[in-house]
């Protein structure tokens, strides 16, 4: 019986999927919108034309990209089970002198890109990598302690509220959700991107722990 209802789903699911592959084909050609946009790129706020599609153009795309991030993490703390704290591994003993050189430099790097994204290759994805790289850093050296649980737990909440935030507020004043005015939008955009840098880093470091950051707190009176 379970057998065959495994055959009736697969069935079920290829039909769906040539369904939608017919469909797909039998819509018209289009020429996109490359043109339209980089017409309108000195509305943005911004001159790299990927930052002005991502955080103007289709901003509400990135912010469901952000909440996504969110619910990972949610997912995997709710998890039954979680895997112990990864700074509970045992440290090389060369790894803690290392961070502080490399963490300024990561730190530094992301808000660089951060910077760069405005006009050039960059962004809060790629600097809230360098950020999250760091995290995980401070994670496998045992260091950080409290306030990097803090930051662990905050941290992936950052992102969606700062951008809910900026939606509402622009909503209520252009009547569209994420139309900027076109005066403040590279500062709304700079806002954004910057809450969505931490937010990233964050929730990177929060999925290589695993289990939730109260679970892993030391008992201070043990």
């Amino acid at each position: 019986m379970r057998a065959w209802r495994r055959w009736l789903g697969g069935a079920l699911c290829a039909g769906v999927l040539v369904m939608l592959g017919i469909a797909r084909l039998g819509l018209p050609g289009s020429p996109g919108l490359t043109r339209e946009a980089l017409e309108r790129l000195g509305d943005s706020g911004v001159t790299n034309p990927v930052t002005a599609a991502l955080l103007n153009f289709r901003g509400y795309d990135t912010l469901l990209e952000v909440i996504v991030l969110l619910l990972a993490v949610v997912g995997v703390w709710s998890l039954p089970g979680a895997p112990a704290s990864r700074s509970a591994v045992a440290t090389h003993p060369a790894l803690p002198p290392l961070l502080r050189w490399v963490l300024p430099v990561l730190i530094l790097a992301a808000g660089h890109l951060l910077w760069l994204g405005s006009f050039a290759p960059g962004g809060a994805f790629q600097g809230g990598a360098l950020l999250g790289g760091a995290v995980v850093l401070l994670l496998l050296a045992g260091a950080g302690g409290a306030a990097l649980r803090r930051a662990l737990a905050v941290g992936p909440v950052v992102g969606p509220t700062v951008f809910l935030a900026v939606a509402a507020g622009v909503m209520a004043r252009t009547g569209g959700l994420l139309q900027y005015p076109p005066a403040q939008a590279g500062a709304w955009i700079l806002v954004i991107e910057a809450a969505a840098l931490v937010s990233v880093g964050f929730t990177l470091g929060a999925l290589f722990l695993g289990a939730h950051p109260r679970q892993d707190a030391p008992d201070e009176h043990g």
